[in-house]
């Protein structure tokens, strides 16, 4: 089962309901809990919620160290086969998509971009419209052509950009990265209004606040250094910037608050474009969650 959505949609509170009734473990699903240390500013469960239901992929790596979402997917499925061997189930909670894309379908490690030729495909598609490049792209890989309009350039030109680099079609990476055994996932997707996941975001972050957001941050940027990437995420970002001198606290709490909502956005445009088994803008009663589930459980 997976329990995805924006942030501050109220994903985890439902599973943590959920564990009173079905004998779960959770696997987060979240970019930011695999860092040890960033407890606060990830939302991580406190110890007493980790206590009560097992958590698994969180304090996986120190921030200054490399992190993507095909070692996440690899892991993840480690941890459910373990959960299951155990009797147990398995419950994906967070709101990376990425990481649940990588791990249902797989992800293939694409070569970095060149803007060498990504300049020649912009010359050329201003000289004889994107159409042309399209059409050479049906011509090498007539799957992934299908699936990309004629006049989104940037995407036309990534296919041809990943052919040129490897000289194999992107749609051949990507089967040939696609996981061996088929990962069957009952899915419900929290989609809340926006004005009240803007609510939700606001007082979500006002509690890391009280929490002590700003000395983990400090903490944090003393031990790896400012220029660390997983810094510079949400939350994060704003409050290096307040201890920079470069926000006020007032100012820094205001743009952590609105960039968090524009990323809700963004999740929530990624997660209605993927398969799910149920969609809701309320919060379901856990004994609806349970009978869903079941129905999900005996219909695979």
């Amino acid at each position: 089962m997976a329990l995805v959505g924006p942030t501050a949609s109220g994903k985890s509170a439902l599973a943590l309901a959920l564990a009173a009734h079905v004998p779960i473990e959770i696997v987060s699903c979240d970019s930011l809990m695999v860092y040890s240390g960033m407890d606060i500013g990830s939302g991580k469960p406190t110890a007493a919620e980790q206590r009560l239901v097992p958590h698994h992929l969180i304090d996986v790596v120190a921030p200054n160290q490399a992190f993507h979402a095909a070692r996440w997917a690899e892991l993840a499925r480690t941890a459910i086969g373990s959960i299951v061997a155990r009797g147990r189930v398995p419950v994906i909670v967070g709101g990376t998509g990425l990481y649940l894309r990588a791990l249902l379908g797989g992800l293939f490690e694409a070569p970095p971009p060149d803007e060498a030729i990504r300049r020649r495909h912009r010359d050329e598609a201003g000289r004889h419209g994107s159409a042309a490049l399209h059409a050479r792209l049906a011509a090498i890989d007539p799957e992934a052509a299908a699936r990309v309009d004629p006049r989104d350039l940037v995407r036309v030109s990534r296919a041809l950009e990943i052919f040129e680099q490897t000289g194999e079609p992107i749609s051949v990476l990507r089967r040939r990265a696609a996981p061996a055994a088929e990962l069957l996932c009952a899915t419900l997707v929290l989609e809340p209004p926006l004005e009240r996941l803007r609510e939700a975001i606001g007082r979500r972050f006002d509690g890391m606040m009280a929490a002590g957001l700003v000395d983990e941050t400090r903490r944090m940027r003393g031990t790896f250094g400012p220029e660390v990437r997983a810094l510079q995420a949400l939350g994060y970002k704003q409050i290096g910037e307040f201890l920079e001198g470069r926000l006020t606290l007032a100012g820094a709490v205001a743009a952590a608050k609105v960039a968090t909502a524009a990323y809700a956005r963004r999740q929530r445009t990624f997660f209605r474009k993927q398969p799910a088994s149920w969609r809701v803008g309320e919060l379901p009663q856990v004994d609806a969650l349970v009978a869903w589930w079941q129905r999900e459980e005996q219909g695979s």
